[in-house]
């Protein structure tokens, strides 16, 4: 496949062949390759937990709001934010860390979210189908008591990965110019707003969106419905709560 084509039509895959597996081989060299990913100060401030056992993907899937890629994946890999590991290096030789703070923290998630996205982007170039599960801030710490995770280490992002079962649609996207800008930041005005999501509007699963949630706008399923007022601070609170208690 060209690389430009990849880019264009690349797909999130939901469902998975259950017949087809990926070797712990292959799986091993993908997180080698996504590890070249750069990263802060060369200190690579992550670690992914891998979980491929059934039973184990069952105990996760409530913390994903059981979406069906969670346990029909053939593996899920939850990617975290670690200062576990280069603390007790820097312990170890006699360095005094002073990373519990909100910085730190800020870089691990950063490098984190590099690291997975490259792991997603060279999986998907070797025939693998992957997709983004955005719940796992919502319950961080339902998540870090099942894998187990020590002081100084954050979920920050799940992916499910496995070989296709079926293809599926490309998503929409806002034009370039809605989301480029040059030299300085160049504010919207309704105009520009009504001319970037038009598209996005006409679409009939746009439209399908709102007359099964009763909406008037696409704009009004988002806000009442999908990531609310109430949710949001909810596990905001949720999380902050969770962070502090990791030791950042």
């Amino acid at each position: 496949m060209e690389k430009e084509q990849y880019f264009s039509t690349r797909r999130t895959i939901r469902r998975y062949d259950s017949d087809r597996h990926i070797s712990d081989t292959e799986l091993t060299r993908i997180i080698e390759l996504a590890a070249q990913a750069p990263n802060t100060g060369n200190m690579q401030l992550y670690s992914v937990i891998v979980t491929r056992d059934e039973d184990a993907k069952k105990r996760l899937a409530p913390a994903h709001f059981n979406q069906p890629s969670a346990t029909g994946a053939d593996v899920v890999l939850t990617f975290c934010a670690d200062f576990n590991r280069f603390e007790k290096w820097c312990e170890a030789r006699n360095a005094q860390p002073g990373y519990d703070n909100f910085q730190s923290l800020m870089w691990a998630v950063i490098d984190t979210t590099i690291f997975a996205q490259q792991f997603c982007t060279i999986a998907e170039m070797n025939g693998l189908g992957t997709c983004y599960l955005g719940t796992t801030t919502y319950n961080a710490p339902m998540i870090a008591d099942i894998l187990g995770l020590p002081s100084r280490v954050v979920p920050v992002v799940t992916l499910t990965v496995g070989y296709p079962a079926a293809d599926a649609e490309i998503s929409d996207r806002i034009p370039v110019e809605g989301i480029m800008h040059t030299e300085r930041y160049e504010d919207y005005d309704t105009a520009r707003i009504n001319a970037l999501y038009h598209e996005k509007e006409q679409r009939e699963d746009s439209k399908q969106f709102i007359a099964e949630n009763n909406k008037e706008t696409l704009a009004q399923v988002f806000t009442d419905v999908r990531y609310t007022r109430d949710a949001n601070e909810h596990f905001s609170e949720v999380l902050s709560e969770f962070i502090k208690k990791q030791g950042f």
